[in-house]
């Protein structure tokens, strides 16, 4: 048991985030949201909710992408799977700061609802919202004969992409939809949503693998049970970006050149071996993570408040100005923020990553084993820098993988530019 619980222990620091984080360079709203937290694990739960939270909390800012220019909004989705007993109730403080603005500014949307109910809040808040919902088994129920269709409305939401429906009483349209949703639950309550990994929402659903449990404190029995101002505090602050926004134009938020190029080289080194190491069906989330990385950057320019938005809006030319009012004027990406993001992205890919081999193990436990990152590295790491086919499977025999595999996980690595094939039956490693 010990054995198996250290395990588990070495598997989650290597998907750990905040404690690789410098917090000095976060909005003093997140490190304040971030005090909260007693454990690692925590600390990585309440990090992505109130990044998700306040992501709804940032209505007309938007961000440009890809060779079109589509627009994109702050909104962000995510699911955090975990076991019971994992601390996933600290994510719940999100919700109590987002209540802040809800009680001005209708957001929130029950997790309890059924697809035309959930169609018809959204339509009532001009295609806005935010869904929280930290009992997996209150989705699950109403999933169970609709996670199709909820899993297309969330995917097209994911996207700002217009959700349509027809009824006998009529028809009707969200033309952009801005939804931001915080899930928590059990890995069956996930695959309710993400049956498979070729299932488009994988990629466009942001995932964090929480294992093991959370340690006893004894402190519990004793506590009073008084809940911390932080939330509302916290929430407060948010209101007020959250108006200065709402009664201004659209503005449009972006990454500086620089960021924008060392975005797209880290993109293709960096993301190129889990797709090597994968396989093709991971590439959409790779590629989608650029969205969200840019959305977690945009996010935190919003909540280091007024000052912030003021003093980062420049013209087209890149000169600063600190005219609101102009219409022409971008909002640029902090350095810092850029990095904070860079960083948050790395981590969530490796966590879906883990989700990735969770689904494609077809595991039924609550959150099962994830398949090793994987036979193929390990494999992968043991070659020459030049070698022989025969010698791969070879050493792939030596770990217990059959010649086929090897072969193909091959194939692989050669359709991604991880190794160079020299001649017939002789490879070299790329890089």
């Amino acid at each position: 048991m010990k054995e198996f619980q250290n395990l588990i222990s070495e598997e989650q620091e290597n998907l750990r985030i905040v404690e690789h984080l410098d917090m000095q360079k976060l909005p003093e709203s997140l490190q304040q949201m971030l005090s909260l937290a007693t454990t690692p694990e925590e600390q990585d739960m309440l990090l992505m909710a109130t990044l998700t939270a306040a992501s709804a909390c940032v209505p007309n800012l938007y961000f440009r992408y890809g060779p079109i220019g589509k627009k994109y909004y702050a909104n962000l989705q995510c699911f955090i799977l975990a076991a019971a007993a994992s601390g996933k109730g600290i994510a719940n403080q999100a919700l109590e700061m987002a209540r802040v603005i809800d009680e001005q500014y209708p957001m929130l949307i029950a997790g309890d609802s059924t697809l035309p109910a959930f169609f018809k809040a959204l339509e009532e808040q001009n295609g806005c919202g935010y869904m929280h919902e930290s009992e997996g088994s209150v989705i699950t129920d109403i999933w169970r004969n609709s996670a199709a269709n909820y899993n297309t409305a969330l995917r097209k939401a994911a996207e700002h992409e217009a959700i349509s429906r027809n009824r006998v009483r009529g028809a009707s349209e969200i033309p952009s939809p801005r939804l931001s949703m915080l899930l928590t639950g059990t890995f069956g309550q996930y695959r309710a949503l993400v049956p498979s990994v070729e299932n488009g929402y994988f990629s466009r659903l942001m995932t964090m693998v929480i294992r093991g449990t959370h340690p006893f404190n004894k402190s519990y029995v004793s506590s009073k049970g008084a809940q911390s101002l932080i939330p509302r505090q916290v929430g407060q602050q948010l209101l007020r970006v959250y108006e200065q926004i709402l009664n201004a134009p659209e503005r449009e938020w972006s990454l500086t050149e620089a960021q924008k190029e060392r975005l797209g080289e880290h993109l293709e080194t960096e993301y190129g071996t889990l797709i090597g190491l994968l396989g093709e069906n991971f590439h959409s989330a790779v590629i989608r993570m650029a969205i969200q990385i840019e959305r977690i950057a945009m996010i935190l320019t919003a909540m280091r408040g007024d000052s912030s938005l003021m003093s980062r809006a420049h013209n087209k030319e890149g000169m600063s100005e600190y005219d609101s009012d102009a219409k022409d004027k971008v909002i640029l990406c902090r350095v810092e923020d850029y990095e904070t993001a860079e960083m948050i992205g790395n981590k969530m890919l490796m966590h879906m990553a883990a989700a990735y081999r969770m689904i494609d193990g077809e595991g039924q436990e609550c959150v099962p084993e994830i398949k090793p990152l994987d036979q193929r590295k390990v494999l992968f790491e043991q070659l020459k820098a030049e070698y022989k086919l025969q010698e791969l499977i070879a050493e792939a025999k030596s770990q217990g993988v059959s010649r086929r595999s090897a072969i193909r996980w091959n194939d692989s690595w050669q359709e991604n530019g991880m190794v160079l094939k020299l001649n017939h039956g002789n490879y070299k490693k790329v890089g």
